[in-house]
């Protein structure tokens, strides 16, 4: 099996899909913007062959990439970023060089876009906020009239919560369509709730292998107002959340990829939409989920999600047993602006061996995730909340 992985240098940790890949005898192909001397070694020791373009953005380089691959490996069998923001452009590729192994163009349009999502969880009895498509300020008022403020405003097409805002009054809504991008936008009707995620690694008939959830605030209000930012991944998924993520990735015709499918918790009765504690659908994202998420359910789940998505991929099937141990593993990621009242050296020496990992954020990653991150594993919510206040704490 031909399988290139494009970007693999990023994130960080993603050289662990390329080892587990080669582990299962695949040969794999990277092809990235990072100088080759500055890859990971142990990326450089599961790809065979490294092609370095300039410009990732330049379609015409990745092309002409894909097709050196091509020429000198024969047929390529998947191509693949797991990520997001390249999600387009591997569509576009698998397209040009005829890999079925992925969604091609045609397909991609309902993963990336969010007006085109709505019928797919419609598809799947999964209750959605209420949304329009925005040009004009006259239909966004005649929507407000009937959905009532606050609204979310955000990109048709975008990553995260970049360019997303909450209008609260018509002061708001003007000063929005001064400053409005040439994008596409869309305005939906506020949610009270918090963010759930359903992940899932899924095989060629729409089954579900692996499945975890993570719960964490809105990480609109994080990114626009620069808050430190707190997630965990608990011991299991919840029901609910469990019955209509499985009934998303039947509905979205999942096949063969690692899913990151965002939801809101209810944390108040919402009139046509559902009861506090329901799961409401919000997006879907065709890849994992961002920055060290993967990780962080190797840990609570005492797994392996990268040998689980690469033998997904090879073997199209689960081979590691479910682990019994099953904790909680909590996000915390400071910001520069504060003065805390623990430094790093007495939230190591505290908490010891039940952190996993401690590191500066990449620029690119820090508006949303914060810049100096702790990622924990804990044995209940009681000792979680215990080491976010004591993480959270501001020198005087």
């Amino acid at each position: 099996m031909n399988f290139i992985f494009i970007s693999p240098q990023f994130p960080r940790t993603y050289w662990n899909f390329c080892d587990r890949l080669k582990k299962n005898g695949a040969n794999v192909l990277g092809i990235g913007d990072t100088p080759y001397d500055q890859l990971d070694p142990a990326l450089k020791s599961a790809l065979t062959e490294y092609y370095k373009v300039e410009s990732m953005e330049d379609y015409d380089q990745m092309f002409r990439a894909v097709a050196f691959f091509s020429f000198k490996y024969g047929k390529i069998h998947w191509l693949e970023s797991n990520n997001e923001y390249w999600l387009e452009h591997d569509a576009m590729l698998r397209t040009d060089f005829n890999i079925l192994s992925g969604p091609d163009v045609d397909e991609i349009e309902a993963y990336r876009s969010k007006s085109a999502m709505k019928p797919y969880y419609a598809k799947a009895k999964v209750p959605t906020a209420r949304q329009i498509p925005i040009t004009t300020i006259e239909s966004a008022a005649k929507f407000i009239k009937k959905a009532g403020y606050p609204v979310i405003v955000k990109p048709e097409y975008g990553v995260g919560a970049v360019a997303t805002y909450r209008l609260e009054n018509d002061e708001d809504l003007e000063k929005f369509f001064a400053d409005k991008p040439e994008d596409s936008y869309v305005m939906e009707e506020y949610v009270p709730g918090l963010i759930c995620s359903y992940d899932a690694i899924v095989d060629s008939q729409s089954n579900v292998l692996f499945e975890s959830m993570s719960i964490s605030p809105p990480i609109m209000d994080v990114v626009n107002n620069q808050l430190e930012l707190c997630f965990y991944v608990p011991p299991s998924v919840e029901p609910q959340l469990q019955e209509r993520g499985r009934a998303t990735v039947k509905a979205f015709g999942v096949r063969s990829r690692f899913v990151h499918m965002e939801f809101f918790k209810l944390t108040k009765d919402k009139k046509g939409l559902g009861k506090t504690g329901d799961f409401i659908g919000l997006e879907v994202n065709m890849r994992p989920g961002g920055g060290y998420m993967p990780d962080m359910m190797d840990f609570a789940h005492s797994t392996d999600v990268y040998q689980l998505w690469a033998d997904m991929i090879v073997f199209d099937e689960r081979r590691l047993p479910k682990h019994p141990d099953q904790q909680f593993c909590v996000y915390f990621g400071q910001r520069d602006r504060y003065r805390y009242a623990h430094s790093q050296e007495d939230i190591l020496a505290r908490y010891g061996s039940r952190i996993k990992m401690c590191e500066r954020m990449p620029e690119i990653l820090s508006g949303a995730m914060g810049n100096q991150m702790y990622t924990v594993l804990l044995p209940d919510r009681e000792a979680m909340d215990e080491f976010v206040q004591y993480a959270s704490e501001k020198a005087e």
